[in-house]
């Protein structure tokens, strides 16, 4: 059974952190045994993780649950690992964003989520945290790249995660400028009448392209935290891409972009193999910052 006897696997549960009224009239509030009420080998009986929690006991209790309000800490990792859910999220290589230099830990996690419904169902306003504007006013994110945008920013940095040491246009705090009014993969869509305009699966010229599309907050090993496997990434791409590599080499992002781009008409290099298995780019082994730089109006963009 779900927290409250609510066995609903509901997309509107807004999500799983026990509050104040947890038990009848709140009676459980407060409470570390969770065993007390609850009996490991009836709950969750319709869920995924049923067997990690079976086998590992109410000390996954507090990692969806939160801490019942008795101040111990959230164990996200109990479950969120690469032998019981290795791809949700998929955690591998050296650069993170888990606000750790090292390995991320369970209090890296609620830095971007505390109240995750952890459905299978990523819904911005509910699976990430919820942080207050310049003004102090709580804005719901629509989109996971305008939570990014809260902290990438000249103007309005999220208070804690200030970047004031960057360059004017360094893309960390440019992005947001770059996002809503040059790079064509922000709100300004390319038309796809030019040579070239060719895209995979499910990607349309006037799609949103999401921050984490090519961005991967868990691990990589590519610089600026460009995703090192398909499926770190590119939220709109069929699953059979998924396990395709990405390797970023001297400027060369021949293998990110070919995961979404191929060209409907071949020119150029357009039949090599960019090095990961697929083809449909116009140069394979070249630097594409120097006509596709982030967020600048050389060429189209990125």
């Amino acid at each position: 059974m779900g927290c409250n006897g609510d066995d609903s696997q509901d997309d509107n549960l807004t999500h799983l952190i026990v509050d104040s009224s947890h038990g009848i009239d709140g009676a459980a509030y407060g409470l570390a045994d969770c065993g007390a009420c609850h009996a490991i080998n009836i709950i969750h009986e319709t869920l995924n993780i049923r067997d990690i929690v079976a086998d590992k006991g109410f000390a996954t209790c507090m990692g969806c649950h939160g801490d019942n309000g008795t101040s111990e800490l959230r164990a996200c990792l109990i479950c969120h690992n690469s032998i019981d859910l290795p791809h949700t999220p998929w955690q591998s290589g050296h650069f993170t964003h888990n606000f750790n230099d090292e390995n991320s830990s369970d209090k890296d996690c609620v830095t971007c989520h505390v109240s995750s419904d952890m459905n299978g169902h990523f819904v911005p306003e509910i699976d990430l945290t919820s942080y207050p504007n310049v003004n102090g006013h709580q804005q719901v994110y629509n989109t996971i790249s305008e939570f990014c945008l809260r902290c990438h920013n000249r103007d309005n940095p999220q208070v804690g995660f200030e970047m004031s040491e960057q360059t004017y246009n360094h893309p960390l705090i440019a992005m947001q400028d770059n996002y809503n009014f040059v790079d064509k993969h922000g709100w300004i869509d390319g038309i796809g009448t030019r040579t070239y305009n060719g895209l995979r699966s499910d990607y349309q010229y006037a799609s949103l392209v999401e921050c984490t599309d090519c961005h991967t907050m868990h691990g990589t090993n590519n610089k600026a935290l460009i995703i090192d496997y398909a499926g770190k990434g590119g939220s709109k791409l069929s699953s059979d891409l998924e396990n395709y590599p990405v390797t970023i080499t001297d400027g060369n992002s021949a293998q990110l972009c070919v995961l979404c781009h191929q060209m409907q008409d071949i020119i150029e290099q357009g039949a090599e193999n960019t090095g990961n298995g697929l083809t449909g780019v116009h140069a394979v082994s070249e630097d594409c910052s120097i006509c596709h730089s982030h967020g600048e109006t050389v060429q189209a963009g990125l």
